[in-house]
């Protein structure tokens, strides 16, 4: 299926949005209202997504089943534990997918980041791998930032923190993914080169 492909500011804002918003309801009032207008940009920003392009990215949708479901146990049982814990349970539940496939001789990071490389094995094996290890160690960061810090401490972290230290980890693959990219080759040279073939 054709995807539209939005303006990166649109992408954006459909990412860090609901961030945005999650961080200034905290400030002005508390947590827990925090986490419902956090569902709620969620939920927005997924539908914005469908409207503009017809489609919604994979890591979306499993984040906002995620962010649902443990907003909805924080709301409910007026817990903050559960909405703490969310970032912890999605950085797994990626880095385990990823960990998974490669012990499947799998990749499924073009799947998880709704993008398309062109990448030789090798490169997909150590992309993916890297990935995996960056889930995991937030995983485990934000166990520590929530167990031991205070909540307007965990919220910056996850606002200012998480969005930071992931642009880096991203900008720090491209080497990785110059060093193994596959140039895709056009239809024409294809053909000249059958072409060039069946003449010898």
């Amino acid at each position: 299926m054709d995807k539209t492909q939005p303006h990166p500011l649109f992408k954006l804002a459909t990412e860090l949005g609901p961030l945005l918003v999650f961080f200034f309801v905290n400030a002005k009032f508390n947590l827990f209202a925090a986490t419902g207008a956090f569902m709620v940009a969620i939920v927005a920003a997924m539908i914005a997504s469908y409207v503009v392009t017809r489609h919604i990215p994979i890591m979306a949708i499993v984040t906002g089943v995620i962010v649902l479901v443990f907003g909805t146990l924080t709301l409910v049982l007026h817990d903050e534990t559960f909405i703490k814990v969310k970032p912890t349970i999605i950085y797994g539940l990626f880095a385990a997918i990823l960990g998974g496939g490669l012990l499947f001789g799998r990749s499924f990071i073009a799947v998880m980041f709704d993008q398309v490389f062109n990448l030789t094995p090798q490169g997909w094996r150590i992309l993916t791998l890297r990935w995996a290890l960056f889930f995991a160690g937030m995983a485990v960061l934000n166990e520590i930032i929530w167990r031991t810090q205070s909540t307007d401490f965990w919220v910056n972290f996850k606002v200012f923190g998480v969005i930071p230290l992931t642009m880096i980890f991203a900008i720090a693959q491209m080497p990785l993914t110059k060093r193994y990219h596959i140039e895709p080759v056009s239809l024409e040279r294809s053909e000249a080169e059958a072409g060039d073939v069946s003449k010898g």
